[in-house]
């Protein structure tokens, strides 16, 4: 009985959740509010956060990671424009959140993670779930999908000085970015849009996320 009323009252901090902290902001995709309150975030954090698992805050998923704030990757998604005709890139799996809200709403999801032991954490909670639309890659995700492909969307869970070049050359003209862009401490959430030209962004609001790590972005 026990582990079914701590299921039930996730459920119901879930839709908390989405009333509170999503609708009554500034989500209104119908798609993105369904998929905030189908995933159960609790299945991706540890035991010691559970008490604060729909709360409005990032938590702790070990290595120096975070998990965002349900609110931000409500927007990011939200911002993606994301749909089942799109495939979609994530940087930074971490432990697997964004990346089963974007299983739900894109037709397939590509996403790389630096650090092995997240990778496989996260690979393990979406097979749980069953989410089978989902490509993994551990390595540097600032050099791109190791495969020669284009995206339609792209969506980077970690701080950079700007778009990293093989990212933004994986990215179909047409096509979308999320990212923060800006110092260590302090950035910009913006959304960066491929054109026959150039590109076009679009800044969302502040932000604040752990560096991206890599090449093409912050040193460790």
């Amino acid at each position: 009985m026990a582990d079914k009323q701590q299921i039930d009252k996730f459920t119901l901090e879930r839709l908390a959740m989405v009333q509170n902290q999503l609708k009554k902001r500034d989500i209104t995709d119908p798609a993105v509010l369904n998929a905030m309150a189908d995933i159960p975030r609790e299945k991706f954090i540890s035991a010691e956060y559970l008490s604060q698992v729909y709360f409005d805050n990032p938590l702790p998923i070990g290595s120096g990671q975070t998990i965002s704030q349900p609110y931000i990757v409500a927007l990011m998604t939200q911002e993606l424009k994301i749909d089942k005709s799109c495939d979609c890139l994530e940087i930074g799996t971490g432990c697997g959140y964004q990346t089963a809200i974007l299983a739900k709403l894109a037709g397939q999801v590509y996403t790389i993670e630096r650090i092995t032991q997240l990778s496989l954490k996260a690979q393990q909670a979406l097979k749980k779930l069953n989410i089978t639309n989902v490509n993994y890659y551990i390595g540097d995700g600032t050099c791109g999908w190791p495969e020669d492909k284009k995206f339609d969307r792209i969506i980077i869970t970690a701080a950079a000085r700007n778009m990293p070049k093989p990212l933004l050359e994986q990215l179909k003209i047409g096509g979308l970015a999320v990212l923060p862009i800006g110092a260590e401490y302090v950035q910009e959430l913006v959304a960066i849009k491929k054109t026959d030209n150039g590109t076009e962004t679009k800044s969302v609001c502040g932000c604040r996320f752990v560096k991206l790590i890599g090449k093409f972005g912050f040193v460790e």
